[in-house]
C-alpha cells in the first residue's frame, strides 16, 4: 500500500493528503480531484466502492466532509476518501461516472444533509418524499422535523 500511496501523492502532490486514523488510511482529497482520484484508485486495485456518507461538522470549516469507503479485493485493504464541502448548498463532483455504485449511496447523502454532486445522472431524494423540506440528519436540523408537518396520529 506504501507505494501506492507515493504513486498517488506524486500523480495529485497538491490535491490529496495522506494519514492515519485509528489503524485505516485516510486521504484528503480536494473536492474537484475526486473523480480522478477515485479512478486512480480503481484502475490501481480499489475496485469495490463500499459506502458514500457524510459527516456533518455543524462548528467547524468545512462543515462537511464526503467520505467514500474504498476496497482492495486482492490486497484485503481499506481506503477511506475525504471531501471538504461548505456552505448553504454544498456541493461536490460526482464519482457515479466512476463507481456505478455511487449513484444511489451519493442520492442519499443529497437527501440526507443537501450535498449536492455536480454531474450526478439523476440527483434527486431518495428517502424522504419529494416536498419533503430540509435535510434531517444535519445538525442543525429540528429535532421535531418541518414546524409546518401535522402532528403524529399517535401524538
Amino acid at each position: 500500500m506504501h507505494e501506492l500511496l507515493q504513486r498517488l501523492q506524486a500523480v495529485f502532490p497538491d490535491q490529496v493528503r495522506i494519514s492515519e486514523t485509528l489503524g485505516q488510511t485516510v486521504v484528503a482529497v480536494e473536492a474537484p480531484q475526486i473523480a480522478p482520484v477515485a479512478a486512480f484508485l480503481k484502475d490501481e486495485g480499489f475496485r469495490l466502492l463500499l459506502d458514500v456518507t457524510v459527516v456533518d461538522y455543524l462548528h467547524r470549516k468545512p462543515r462537511f466532509d464526503v467520505v467514500y469507503e474504498l476496497y482492495h479485493l486482492e490486497e484485503r485493504d481499506w481506503l477511506r476518501l475525504h471531501v471538504g464541502a461548505d456552505g448553504e448548498d454544498p456541493e461536490v463532483p460526482s464519482i457515479a461516472g466512476v463507481f456505478a455504485s455511487a449513484n444511489w449511496a451519493e442520492r442519499e447523502c443529497f437527501d440526507l444533509f443537501g450535498i449536492r454532486f455536480k454531474g450526478h445522472p439523476d440527483l434527486r431524494r431518495i428517502l424522504m418524499p419529494e416536498d419533503w423540506q430540509g435535510h434531517p440528519l444535519r445538525k442543525d436540523y429540528p429535532l421535531t422535523g418541518p414546524a409546518e408537518l401535522p402532528p403524529l396520529a399517535h401524538e
